[in-house]
């Protein structure tokens, strides 16, 4: 499973994503959308958002932090 977080470093919504995925034991791709333009981007042709974070799930999106949508393309408990 291919799980990237389009986040920021000042975004408290993105560190409580990223802090539930870990203790999923979920491995994931961080991408500072903040210093990689080339990813900012990707992530808003792909969503039409510029806010974080937006998290791809083997090319599926969540856009925010949506616990119950994540457990179930994770299937994982939320």
């Amino acid at each position: 499973m291919n799980v990237k977080v389009f986040s920021t470093p000042t975004c408290p919504f993105c560190v409580m994503a990223k802090d539930w995925l870990k203790e999923r034991k979920v491995q994931f791709t961080d991408v500072n959308v903040a210093q990689d333009a080339a990813a900012a981007k990707y992530m808003i042709e792909k969503t039409q958002q510029r806010g974080v974070p937006v998290i791809e799930i083997d090319g599926q999106f969540v856009i925010g932090f949506d616990r119950a949508k994540l457990a179930s393309l994770l299937k994982v408990k939320p």
